[in-house]
C-alpha cells in the first residue's frame, strides 16, 4: 500500500511540473501597409488658412478631453453629463464587466474543484420482507461526510489558450468601451454645431426679416404717395411671407437635433433645452502626427487587433481537442452509523485515480472545428486590416473636408460681400426709377442665398474638425488597455 502511495506521489509530481505543449500558432500581430504620410497634408500646406490650420507632427496627439479644444463651456458641460449618464456607455461597460467576469471563470479551470455533499440518512427495514437478511423492522443512521476533488492538467494547452481567449477578447470589449465613449462624444458635439448653426441661421433671418419688413413699409409709402405700383407692394409681402416661413421652418430641425442631444446626455428630450447661442466658427488646429501612430491611437482598431489575437488561441482550443485528456479525481471523507464515531480515523474512506479520455472516433467534428477556427482567424485578420484601411480613409477625407472648405468658405465671404454691393446698387436703381422692384427682389433673394451658404460652410467646417478628431481616435491610446494581470 505505501508503494502505491510512492507510485501516485510521484506521479502527481510529475503532472504538476509537466508544462505540457501549446498547439496555438505564435501570435503575430497582423501586418497593415501604413503610408509615411497623410496625401492631405504636403509639406507646404503646414500655414494658417482662414482660421484654421494644419498642426504640425511635432505638436503632439490629441491628449485627455479632446472637446476643451473648442473653448466653448456650454460643450464642455454637455460632454461631462454625456460620460457620467449616457446610457450606450453604461451598456458598453457592462458588456466590459461580463467579458472580465468570463476571464476570471476560465482562469478558474487551472485549479482543482472541490465538492462536498455531506448527509445524514435514517433508514428502516421492512417488517414485512421475509427475504431481508437484517432483523426486520430495524432502524439504522448512515452519517457521510465526502469530498470529491477533481483536476484536469492542461497538458496542450487548452485551457491556457481559452484564458488568452478570454482576456483577449475582454481587452476587445475594453476598446469597444472607449469606442462607443469617442462616437458618442463625437455625435453629441456633431449634433451640437450643427444646432448652433441653425440658431445663427435664425438669426440672420430675423434679421433679414427686419429689413424686408422695412422694405414693405417704405414700398406701401411709395405706393400711397404714386411712387410705387401695387405689383412692388405685393412683391414685398410675398418675400416678407416667404422669409418668415423659412425662419419657422428651422424650429423643426433645432428640436430634433436639441431632443437628440438631451438622449446623448441622459435626460428626458421634455425636461432639457439649450438657449439660443451665436455659432463660435473657429475650428482648432487638430494635431494629426503620423499615419503609423494612429493604429495605436484608434480604440476599433485596437479591438479589431484583439479579436484577432483571440481567434488564433481559439485555433488552439481546437485543435487540443485532437489529444487525450486526463483527470485526476480523488473522493474521501468520513462514514459511520454512529454520530460519536463519525469523526474518528477508523470512519475515513478514500479512492482516487488518474482517467484518461480519448475521442476515437467523431466523424471530423474536430477537424471541422478546427477549419472552423482558421477561417474565422482570417476573418478577423482581414476585418482588422479593412478597419485599418478605413481609418486612413476617414483621416483622409476630414482633411480634405477642412482644406477644400477653408478654401471653399473664403469664396463664398466674397460672394456675400459681391452679394450685399448688388442689393445696394439695385436699390438706388430703383429708388432713381431706372430698375423695376424685381431687381430689388433678385438681388435680396442672391444675398440671403449666399448668407445662408456661408452659415452652413462654417457648420460644416466645425463638424469636419469634429469628425477629423474622432477618426484620429479622440485622446486614447491603446496602452490604456486593461492587461492580461489587471483582468484577474
Amino acid at each position: 500500500m505505501r508503494n502505491h502511495f510512492q507510485i501516485l506521489g510521484v506521479s502527481l509530481l510529475g503532472l504538476v511540473f509537466f508544462k505540457g505543449c501549446d498547439k496555438a500558432p505564435k501570435y503575430v500581430k497582423p501586418s497593415v501597409a501604413t503610408p509615411a504620410a497623410y496625401k492631405e497634408i504636403p509639406p507646404d500646406a503646414f500655414k494658417e488658412t482662414n482660421d484654421w490650420k494644419f498642426a504640425r507632427p511635432s505638436d503632439g496627439v490629441i491628449r485627455g478631453k479632446w472637446w476643451e479644444m473648442y473653448n466653448d463651456p456650454q460643450l464642455n458641460s454637455l460632454e461631462d453629463q454625456l460620460n457620467t449618464a449616457n446610457q450606450n456607455i453604461a451598456l458598453a461597460d457592462a458588456n466590459f464587466r461580463v467579458a472580465r467576469a468570463l476571464v476570471k471563470e476560465s482562469r478558474s479551470a487551472y485549479f482543482p474543484t472541490v465538492t462536498t455533499s455531506p448527509s445524514i440518512i435514517v433508514s428502516r427495514q421492512s417488517g414485512a420482507a421475509t427475504h431481508s437478511n437484517v432483523s426486520p423492522g430495524r432502524q439504522s443512521v448512515n452519517y457521510t461526510l465526502p469530498f470529491d476533488a477533481t483536476w484536469e492538467p492542461d497538458f496542450w494547452g487548452r485551457i491556457r489558450n481559452t484564458v488568452v481567449a478570454s482576456a483577449s477578447e475582454a481587452q476587445a470589449t475594453a476598446a469597444d468601451l472607449q469606442n462607443v465613449r469617442l462616437s458618442v462624444e463625437a455625435e453629441l458635439a456633431f449634433d451640437y454645431y450643427q444646432l448652433r448653426a441653425l440658431d445663427a441661421e435664425k438669426r440672420l433671418l430675423d434679421s433679414t426679416i427686419d429689413a424686408y419688413q422695412q422694405q414693405l413699409d417704405l414700398t406701401r409709402v411709395r405706393f400711397q404717395t404714386g411712387i410705387a405700383s401695387d405689383e412692388d407692394v405685393a412683391q414685398a409681402e410675398t418675400q416678407l411671407k416667404t422669409t418668415q416661413a423659412q425662419a419657422t421652418d428651422l424650429g423643426i430641425a433645432r428640436a430634433q437635433f436639441e431632443h437628440a442631444i438631451a438622449v446623448l446626455t441622459g435626460q428626458p428630450a421634455s425636461t432639457f433645452s439649450l438657449p439660443n447661442a451665436p455659432l463660435e466658427a473657429q475650428p482648432p488646429a487638430v494635431p494629426v502626427g503620423l499615419p503609423s501612430q494612429l493604429l495605436e491611437r484608434r480604440p476599433d482598431i485596437a479591438a479589431a487587433e484583439r479579436r484577432v489575437a483571440e481567434a488564433n488561441a481559439e485555433i488552439g482550443v481546437t485543435k487540443a481537442a485532437f489529444y487525450p485528456s486526463l483527470t485526476l479525481g480523488v473522493t474521501g471523507g468520513l462514514e459511520s452509523t454512529s454520530i460519536a464515531s463519525w469523526f474518528t480515523w477508523p470512519a475515513r474512506f478514500f479512492s482516487l485515480g488518474p482517467t484518461l479520455t480519448q475521442t476515437l472516433f467523431d466523424k471530423g467534428r474536430r477537424k471541422a472545428a478546427t477549419e472552423v477556427a482558421f477561417a474565422q482567424y482570417d476573418a478577423t485578420v482581414a476585418g482588422y486590416r479593412q478597419t485599418v484601411l478605413t481609418s486612413f480613409q476617414e483621416v483622409e477625407d476630414n482633411l480634405a473636408a477642412l482644406r477644400i472648405l477653408s478654401r471653399e468658405l473664403e469664396e463664398q465671404n466674397d460672394a456675400v460681400a459681391s452679394a450685399q454691393r448688388a442689393l445696394s446698387l439695385a436699390m438706388e436703381r430703383y429708388k432713381s426709377g431706372i430698375d423695376s422692384y424685381l431687381n430689388v427682389i433678385t438681388a435680396q433673394a442672391t444675398l440671403l442665398d449666399n448668407q445662408r451658404t456661408a452659415v452652413n460652410l462654417q457648420m460644416e467646417q466645425m463638424t469636419a474638425s469634429v469628425e477629423l478628431i474622432k477618426a484620429l481616435g479622440g485622446g486614447w491610446n491603446a496602452s490604456e488597455l486593461p492587461t492580461q494581470k489587471q483582468l484577474k
